[in-house]
């Protein structure tokens, strides 16, 4: 069965999209931990990072990079952090998350929960700022 990522990248899931490519896309976490916060996958369904191969891992890693920097100039933030836990989704992914202190990096924290609204209008910052 699709991973709930697969049926967002084949676009059978709404998702507020920041960028995309043949390969990879990113988008919203519907529940962040912080405004901005941000899911990359690779359209290929793995469920484990490490599984990926190089191509595509690498691929994956540099995807992430600008997507990384988009969230940077589109966000008030001093650095973007980033983790792969890759438990809670059969699915491999990246978390990219602004930062301003640790604690915005702390996944046993309380989520947020942005109106619509609030998502699309973020969406739309970080991917004014997205260059391919």
């Amino acid at each position: 069965m699709a991973s709930i990522f697969s049926k967002i990248a084949l676009g059978e899931i709404p998702s507020h999209k920041v960028a995309e490519d043949e390969h990879y896309l990113a988008f919203l976490d519907i529940n962040p931990l912080v405004m901005g916060h941000v899911l990359v996958i690779p359209k290929k369904e793995v469920d484990y990072i490490f599984d990926l191969d190089d191509e595509t891992y690498i691929g994956l890693q540099l995807f992430a990079k600008k997507v990384a920097l988009s969230i940077k100039k589109a966000i008030i933030c001093k650095r973007v952090g980033v983790v792969v836990m890759g438990l809670e989704v059969p699915h491999a992914h990246i978390h990219l998350v602004p930062m301003n202190a640790m604690r915005d990096l702390d996944f046993t924290l309380p989520k947020l929960s942005p109106s619509a609204e609030e998502l699309a209008a973020t969406a739309k910052k970080i991917a004014l700022e997205f260059i391919p």
